[in-house]
């Protein structure tokens, strides 16, 4: 009788555990969370079990139609919604297939034929095919506003469609592009994230609201913008290439540098970027956090405006501006992420010109050249920076602040004026400003990306102006328009170096530095290999439980 008692016992208590169990999955699964809670801190598992990567971020996004944007802010969330023809492979620029599965080019280079897969549908269920790529490139060339497209395939006003005379469907899964003129970097251009195929239907749909509705056919399905809060997106099941391990993508925008590594601290975030210098060392040392750096493929530069009348149209105004920095006491603001920059070039690109000497520091040169310049008593000026960290400029107000005391020393009295990043890009696109902090990471692994999109007189233009330095030098024009149409590397690198040596000379830039980014994660973020050219899909990454 007691062993019956007993048993039955142990059987009521399971049962009352069981219950228990039962009550909290429940309330797990229902996505009810308890009383206090706001739901902020929810990350790796939300209360539906979901995997779901946080993503901190020093601002939103400026728009996700991507050909219509350089920011990264922007590119980082249009890569996980769209697919180009092809892409680069995870740790280099060299191409592989996307949506193209195979490609040839004739022997003069005019013409490219791209055979594409036949199993693809975009996110709202349309079918990918030939006609969707053509209606997207025929998009990218009936206007001003696709300023990539422009940038990238030499577009003017006068001739939008740029060197891309016709894109054609040939077959209903082939496209073939004809060619003005051969482009050597015509493949690598392609895979650029502004080239993401976009769903025609849903372009015609949203119409001028298509920027915030996007549609790609990507691992990752737009869900939902809160405009200076976060973006959603969600897993596409049906991807063609490696299925995402994460349910969601929350980019979540925190503007303060401290405030953001708080939160990656204290487990609200998963992964964030624009670190502050001074807290490397701390997530080093944390063990639940981890440091992976990005190759570097980037330079930062102060921009001179030699648009403008005055001191900075002139090239030994310019020249001594070069020489009155002390660029290692700039770069110390780096803190060990940061190397000198002299060209406008990273030097872990081919085409670099490594036997040009650096300007260095030299303040009573930099008097000398102003009183040969007309300017012994100096100017006032002003300098134009941005408030959020980029991953070419950890600290662009401090930056600003110590050019702006270097410069007093040739009684060169700069105003610092400071904006956020959206509006920033917008003044010195239309050449608002004297002088401009901004930076670049490279797009596709070619000199031309940086030379010809950041220096090259088509870019200088007002609205629109890539190269916000607006420096327009004939003979640098015509050596990067040859480097275009020039298929032997070799000879390639010849122009690129000419180039650099020319630019060197005139001094429309303060190269400031070249980054390896850091990026700070959770130690349970696994297979995450970030990309030279500033962002990756996180269909690959994987959160461990």
């Amino acid at each position: 009788m007691l062993k019956k008692r007993s048993i039955l016992a142990l059987f009521g208590l399971l049962f009352i555990l069981l219950f228990i169990s039962a009550c909290s999955n429940n309330t797990s699964s229902t996505g009810e969370e308890s009383e206090g809670s706001d739901g902020e801190d929810q990350t790796t598992e939300e209360a539906s079990g979901e995997k779901t990567l946080i993503f901190g971020r020093g601002a939103d996004s400026i728009q996700l139609d991507p050909s219509k944007v350089t920011d990264g802010e922007s590119i980082y969330v249009t890569n996980q919604i769209y697919d180009t023809l092809v892409r680069y492979q995870e740790e280099s620029t060299e191409v592989k297939p996307a949506l193209a599965t195979e490609w040839e080019t004739s022997e003069d280079g005019l013409t490219w034929t791209f055979q594409l897969r036949d199993d693809i549908k975009f996110h709202d269920g349309t079918d990918f095919n030939a006609e969707s790529v053509v209606f997207n490139f025929e998009r990218w060339a009936t206007s001003a506003e696709y300023i990539y497209y422009g940038y990238m395939f030499g577009a003017s006003e006068e001739d939008l469609g740029g060197i891309i005379e016709k894109v054609e469907a040939t077959g209903d899964y082939e496209v073939t592009f004809t060619l003005s003129e051969s482009n050597a970097p015509f493949l690598q251009t392609l895979a650029m994230p502004p080239f993401g195929i976009a769903s025609p239907d849903a372009v015609e749909k949203h119409g001028e609201d298509y920027f915030k509705n996007p549609v790609g056919t990507g691992p990752f399905v737009f869900e939902e913008w809160l405009p200076d809060e976060s973006i959603t997106l969600s897993k596409n099941e049906e991807y063609f290439g490696e299925v995402a391990n994460v349910d969601k993508v929350v980019f979540r925008t925190i503007p303060d540098n401290g405030a953001r590594f708080m939160e990656l601290q204290s487990g609200s975030i998963d992964l964030m970027t624009g670190l502050n210098p001074q807290d490397i060392q701390t997530a080093e040392d944390d063990q639940n956090l981890q440091i992976i750096r990005r190759p570097s493929m980037n330079v930062s530069y102060l921009a001179m405006n030699t648009d403008k009348e005055g001191p900075l149209s002139e090239k030994l105004v310019r020249q001594a501006i070069n020489l009155a920095i002390d660029k290692e006491r700039l770069i110390s603001l780096y803190e060990g992420i940061g190397k000198p920059a002299k060209n406008p070039l990273p030097p872990s690109l081919w085409g670099y010109n490594d036997d040009i000497e650096d300007y260095g520091y030299d303040v009573e040169e930099a008097k000398a050249l102003l009183a040969e310049a007309g300017y012994a008593d100096g100017f006032d000026i002003t300098l134009y920076t941005f408030a959020n960290p980029r991953p070419y400029m950890p600290q662009p107000k401090v930056s600003a602040q110590a050019i702006q005391e270097m410069l007093k020393e040739i009684n060169v009295n700069v105003e610092i004026i400071e904006n956020d990043w959206d509006t920033h890009l917008n003044v010195t696109e239309n050449g608002e400003h004297d002088m401009a902090f901004l930076g670049w990471t490279g797009d596709n692994g070619d000199p031309d990306n940086f030379l010809y999109v950041l220096l090259d007189k088509d870019n200088a233009k007002k609205g629109s102006a890539g190269n916000i330095a607006f420096y327009k030098n004939d003979e640098v024009h015509d050596l990067l328009k040859q480097a275009q149409t020039e298929m032997d590397q070799e000879k390639r690198t010849e122009l690129y170096l000419k180039a650099q040596e020319i630019i060197h000379e005139d001094a429309p830039w303060f190269p400031i530095a070249h980054t390896t980014p850091p990026i700070a994660a959770s130690k349970n973020i696994v297979n995450y290999s970030p990309h030279p050219t500033g962002s990756e899909p996180f269909n690959l990454l994987d959160i461990e439980q």
